[in-house]
């Protein structure tokens, strides 16, 4: 048993080393409090490993990693664009003061981002053929155990970049991010043949394509700012 889940601990932390699942963790630590996006990520890994042990193990059988697929793809764009809307909004806005966040709703989001993106990945199948040959309890622990310390190193990451950039730069950077992540998962799901390579290069226009947008509304405004209506007081010192 303790071999087994040593065995997985290393072949998932060594899977997940660059994966975009460290990029997401990123992310959302950089928007998110780091034990709320720890706690979302944890429970993800655990859900998406007992799935996918019970695939190897019991049933022997495939998702349909196609439809999970698209359907990560679109919750990564809904996400990008509702991001890219809450932080560029009007400067007077960002002026009023902000409820407090709850952790509900960024735990839900973590929660269900994660466990989208790392059904069908190839995580979930090495964990799967882990399950195979070695004890499905000894998998799915090591298995999760490797995703939640691999993840913690880009939370920890995040959490030194966003004590130097502010709020507003981090939300934009957070949105173009999953605005990425969605057109890759896309072009992935709908084109598999298509190639890492060329894939993540055409994955780039979309949050190129934003980032060019707001840009020069960011300009625009900057130069047509609102203009305050005249103050009639100074025509009626003129009259007296």
């Amino acid at each position: 048993m303790i071999a087994t889940i040593l065995l997985s601990v290393g072949i998932v932390f060594l899977a997940e080393l660059g994966d975009k699942s460290q990029l997401m963790a990123l992310t959302f630590a950089l928007r998110y409090r780091w034990w709320v996006v720890l706690g979302g990520i944890a429970t993800a890994s655990a859900a998406v490993h007992l799935i996918s042990v019970g695939v190897g193990y019991f049933l022997g059988a495939a998702l349909p990693t196609r439809a999970i697929a698209l359907v990560a793809a679109l919750t990564f764009l809904a996400v990008g664009l509702w991001t890219l809307r809450e932080h560029f909004g009007r400067a007077d806005a960002e002026a009023e003061p902000k409820p407090p966040r709850s952790t509900t709703a960024p735990f839900l989001v973590v929660l269900s981002a994660f466990l989208l993106a790392e059904l069908g990945d190839r995580t979930m199948f090495a964990t799967a053929a882990l399950a195979t040959d070695n004890s499905w309890i000894g998998v799915w622990i090591g298995s999760t155990i490797g995703m939640v310390a691999a993840d913690a190193l880009a939370i920890a990451a995040g959490i030194l970049v966003g004590k130097h950039l502010p709020e507003h730069v981090i939300g934009i950077c957070s949105g173009l991010l999953f605005l990425y992540f969605g057109t890759a998962s896309l072009l992935a799901a709908a084109l598999p043949d298509l190639g890492i390579l060329t894939g993540g290069a055409l994955a780039t226009l979309a949050p190129a394509t934003a980032g060019i947008a707001l840009l020069i509304r960011s300009r625009r405004g900057r130069r047509n700012p609102e203009r305050i209506p005249n103050d009639p007081a100074p025509e009626a010192d003129r009259v007296r």
